[in-house]
């Protein structure tokens, strides 16, 4: 990942609340606060990177359809919080600084 955007950094920073605990999308827009045309993308891109695995959850409810869920991989949880460490460090700099 090359930037951070305020959008992946609020989902890595929910998947990092419980680092290696499967989550689903819709937990995920619901704590970082963002809609699933923009998660869902992000989710994908972070999965081809390497950074998250999924698996997919069959429904408890008859008819419902099967649920994707997410966590972070070990390399994930790793460049999950340089990333984070590394924007927080950039948002700090103060004009003269950047």
């Amino acid at each position: 990942m090359q930037r951070l955007t305020r959008t992946a950094t609020r989902t890595l920073l929910a998947l990092l609340e419980q680092p290696r605990s499967w989550r689903h999308g819709y937990d995920l827009m619901k704590v970082a606060e963002i809609s699933s045309g923009t998660l869902y993308p992000l989710l994908a891109r972070l999965t081809d990177d390497g950074w998250l695995e999924s698996r997919w959850e069959e429904s408890e409810f008859p008819g419902k359809p099967p649920r994707q869920l997410y966590r972070l991989t070990a390399t994930g949880r790793a460049e999950a919080r340089e990333a984070i460490a590394r924007a927080r460090a950039e948002w700090l700099l103060t004009p003269s600084e950047a």
